[in-house]
């Protein structure tokens, strides 16, 4: 399963904002038309006034798309790099929060002036429908992966939540928040920055509080499912109960998260090969997949969205981080203010996360427990600090030049890359037989020179990721950019 994703945001009409380019045609994504010298509070340091692109925006989603691409590609050869199979937290868990928080720092730039907020709801609204079906398109079911060429999908299974549905909800609630819960006071101290945006946290607070009701206080009754007669583990087919009875359990087969979207969404369309089956309760070879050990539960077998609908509510919190990181971008100009503020904040929420997992709240991306998005999203606003700091005010980016151009468009490379549209494609000039293909023949060619399935592996994924930073590159060079 793809693990991440590349976002557009909204659009506004030209004249709800202010160009950030000195060369407009260089924009990636609309959203992405950010200012960064807006008058707000006064500062000694403040930088200087010229508009320009904000540039680490840029390498921070670019980067996520590298990571992306790596723990899908390499996750398999490196587990420790992979999903974790429910509690912890690994690369590959970084990845969704990365994007979420990007997109709410683009949501406080971009509606950093709104004229007329039922037009703009329109537009967020567009927006919204456009990703969400993506989204399905691509994780519905239609595309069938490298390793499986065939195309098409029973709408009775169809798989309606995803990574771009989740990221679609997340921007919804963020923007709709920016646009109508913010007080439209001039900020000229750390006072009025709170009237302004104080509607926004209590809003995110009361999220919090239910998500954490829900979790807790839902009662989980025992369930049945069907084991499909395709299953890969020769387990006997049939429908299974599994034994929950209780209120307030995490683990896998018991959880209020599941509860919800069987109930909603169905069993058949939920996603089929969740991260638990890798746990040791269900693979010989945990943290890999592999056969069910002697006497594994029922539920080994059982379906789960990791973008269920519950937590995705939990998961739209990262973009109201972000949006608050992107208000600190907007309201104060001197450089060493914006990394102060960022710093503090993020390792605040850091903190917040550890308190969380030692009272008792484990880390857990498919649950996207609080504890795991605090530090996933304090982890991200200091990623965002240290890639500021290096691109934007010290001005180093020739080395960051591929991932720039990979975060100008993202979305097309997360279609073609991360959800292995083009490779699929690829795939399907063989000859004699399927496996006789340039991409899995490129990649025997990188195992049989090292002498090692994994390592061949790693390099052939490091060289997909740089083929496709210079794709990007060449997209960028012609003005080409994708967008929703």
């Amino acid at each position: 399963m793809s693990s991440m994703i590349a976002v557009t945001t909204t659009e506004l009409d030209e004249r709800q904002r202010e160009p950030l380019l000195h060369n407009p045609r260089s924009l990636s994504n609309e959203e992405e038309e950010e200012i960064t010298n807006t008058p707000s509070t006064s500062s000694s340091n403040a930088s200087p006034l010229p508009t320009q692109r904000l540039l680490s925006l840029d390498v921070f989603r670019g980067l996520t798309v590298a990571l992306m691409i790596l723990v899908d590609d390499a996750g398999g050869a490196f587990p420790c790099i992979n999903h974790s199979p429910w509690f912890g937290v690994t690369l590959a868990d970084f990845v969704m929060p990365f994007f979420l928080f990007v997109v709410g720092v683009s949501i406080s730039l971009v509606f950093k002036k709104v004229s007329s907020k039922p037009m703009a709801t329109k537009k967020v609204i567009q927006r919204t429908i456009k990703l969400f079906l993506l989204g399905l398109l691509l994780q519905g079911g239609y595309f069938h992966g490298r390793h499986n060429l065939t195309y098409g999908v029973d709408v009775g299974k169809i798989r309606w939540m995803g990574v771009l549905q989740r990221i679609s909800i997340g921007y919804l609630f963020a923007a709709m928040s920016e646009i109508w819960l913010v007080d439209s006071i001039t900020v000229d101290s750390p006072m009025a920055f709170v009237k302004k945006y104080y509607i926004q946290w209590m809003v995110a607070f009361l999220f919090c509080t239910f998500y954490m009701c829900l979790l807790y206080g839902l009662y989980v009754p025992d369930w049945e499912f069907e084991v499909p007669s395709t299953n890969l583990f020769e387990y006997e087919f049939g429908t299974k109960i599994v034994n929950c009875g209780v209120r307030g359990s995490l683990e896998p087969p018991c959880n209020a998260v599941g509860l919800i979207d069987r109930f909603f969404l169905g069993e058949h369309h939920l996603y089929q090969h969740p991260v638990y089956r890798r746990t040791k309760h269900c693979s010989v070879n945990s943290p890999d997949y592999g056969p069910l050990p002697p006497n594994s539960p029922g539920w080994c077998l059982a379906p789960f969205d990791p973008e269920g609908i519950l937590s995705s509510l939990m998961a739209a919190i990262t973009c109201f981080l972000g949006l608050q990181f992107g208000h600190i971008l907007v309201h104060f100009k001197g450089h060493m203010q914006r990394l102060c503020l960022w710093s503090v904040c993020s390792f605040i929420i850091l903190i917040t996360g550890y308190v969380f997992e030692l009272l008792g709240v484990p880390l857990c991306k498919p649950l996207y427990t609080l504890s795991y998005m605090c530090i996933t999203a304090g982890a991200s606003g200091l990623a965002l600090t240290i890639i500021f700091y290096i691109v934007d005010v010290k001005h180093f980016r020739k080395p960051t030049m591929i991932l720039q151009w990979m975060g100008m468009n993202a979305l097309i490379i997360y279609a073609l890359a991360a959800c292995d549209l083009f490779p699929a494609a690829i795939q399907g000039f063989y000859w004699g037989s399927p496996e006789n293909n340039l991409v899995d023949d490129t990649e025997s060619l990188f195992q049989v020179m090292l002498h090692s399935k994994k390592w061949g592996t790693l390099v052939f994924v490091i060289v997909e990721i740089l083929f496709w930073g210079l794709v990007a590159g060449f997209l960028h060079l012609k003005g080409i950019y994708v967008r929703l």
